[in-house]
């Protein structure tokens, strides 16, 4: 983790007073609303004392004579981070402001990084037409725009407009995925190599869409949360590796006796299709046990790799 005292709380809490009072004046009781929630709540606080003696930042009224809202600068180590994250070839793919960071070293190369356990066959993030391509689909998605998309299936090449939903990635594979779906409302999952033309419609599209079953929103249904129940045998630093490879994900891990251990993971139901591949890697070392509904995935996933090998 990267850590600067200026971004401890109580630099936080002085910032959130001035920024509060810089729009609309604060109160006393604001003032421990915003202690409360950037603080600790056992802070005996009332008024930063540096606000009213030692800088002049804070009126008696509640005003400020500051006109903008205080920000926090980037460190000069935030900064090496960020030279370093905009190096990955990946992360160039949304424009990062590269201009900004000319004269900064980066904290780490990316030959520092060994990859293992992951597919060598990704997508050509470096290739001018792949940027292209991926550019005007995180256009539409921003813009929430219908797009026009030849794209190479395994029947040939289809041409088809789509209303983009959202870009998967996918670290097991090192692909990107859009997920679109057509006029009639079918859902497409379109590899972002496979597009060969894209282009920007004029019509836009729907903020968000109520499902015809559920009654619900795509918006709520992408993000709820999933889980799924693993038991794992710890052998070949099963354990070790599991807990890395999922450790982005929120879980729970309970050990049943000298080498079984059983994992809850939680992830977004957008997730779902990457925690499928990245819960089959593990092989043998690794049973899902619940929910049925991601068992028959599993189930599924492995008869369609046998009869395609």
């Amino acid at each position: 983790m990267i850590f600067n005292e200026v971004y401890g709380s109580y630099y936080n809490v002085v910032a959130g007073i001035l920024a509060e009072a810089v729009q609309r004046g604060v109160t006393r009781e604001g003032i421990l609303r915003i202690i409360r929630e950037k603080g600790y709540l056992e802070s005996g606080i009332t008024i930063p004392k540096a606000l009213e003696h030692d800088w002049p930042l804070l009126r008696e009224d509640g005003s400020t004579p500051i006109r903008h809202v205080p920000t926090m600068p980037l460190t000069d180590l935030e900064k090496q981070w960020m030279k370093a994250i905009c190096q990955d070839p990946r992360v160039r793919l949304f424009d990062p402001p590269m201009e900004e960071l000319a004269d900064v070293e980066p904290l780490f190369e990316q030959d520092f990084f060994v990859w293992f356990d992951r597919y060598g066959d990704g997508d050509p993030f470096e290739d001018a037409l792949y940027q292209v391509h991926f550019r005007a689909a995180l256009q539409a998605l921003r813009e929430k725009r219908w797009l026009q998309i030849t794209y190479l299936g395994k029947r040939g090449l289809h041409q088809q407009a789509f209303f983009p939903e959202r870009l998967e990635y996918s670290g097991k594979d090192d692909k990107f995925r859009l997920i679109a779906r057509a006029g009639s409302g079918t859902g497409y999952v379109i590899r972002m190599s496979a597009i060969r033309e894209i282009a920007p419609m004029g019509a836009a599209g729907p903020t968000d869409v109520e499902d015809q079953n559920t009654g619900r929103t795509r918006a709520s249904m992408q993000n709820e949360k999933k889980l799924v129940v693993l038991e794992l045998i710890d052998e070949r630093n099963a354990l070790e590796r599991a807990m890395i490879h999922f450790s982005d994900l929120e879980k729970e891990t309970e050990k049943l006796d000298q080498d079984h251990y059983r994992i809850r993971l939680y992830y977004r139901n957008t997730d779902e299709t990457e925690i499928l591949i990245r819960v089959l890697s593990f092989g043998p070392k690794i049973r899902v046990t619940a929910p049925e509904e991601f068992i028959g995935l599993v189930r599924d996933r492995l008869e369609k790799q046998k009869r395609s090998g």
